[in-house]
């Protein structure tokens, strides 16, 4: 099963990560190298938040992520949340749904 973690950020976010982006980045590789994590970015405009994608069992595979994250940890991340992603089409997809199946 897929699963979408969501955050929100502070306003000055870019200028505040700069001090905790290796750690962050490290944690990232970590659950990259678990095959937990699959992708992960902020949003074009990254004051908007960031987005990223975990597989897993639940939905605590993205949970322990944002419990660790010293963005989430250090008051960067104002919000963040977890939601299931049925993912039907393309290469990994959890529930592969073919056309005429």
């Amino acid at each position: 099963m897929h699963y979408l973690l969501f955050y929100d950020v502070v306003p000055d976010y870019v200028k505040r990560r700069a001090q905790f982006r290796t750690e962050h980045l490290r944690l990232c590789w970590q659950f990259l190298a678990r095959g937990e994590l699959i992708l992960g970015g902020a949003l074009a405009d990254p004051v908007d938040g960031a987005v990223l994608l975990f597989r897993g069992e639940s939905a605590k595979v993205a949970e322990q992520f944002a419990a660790a994250d010293p963005y989430v940890k250090n008051g960067l991340v104002t919000r963040w949340r977890v939601r299931p992603w049925t993912t039907v089409v393309g290469e990994g997809a959890a529930l592969p749904v073919k056309p005429n199946a």
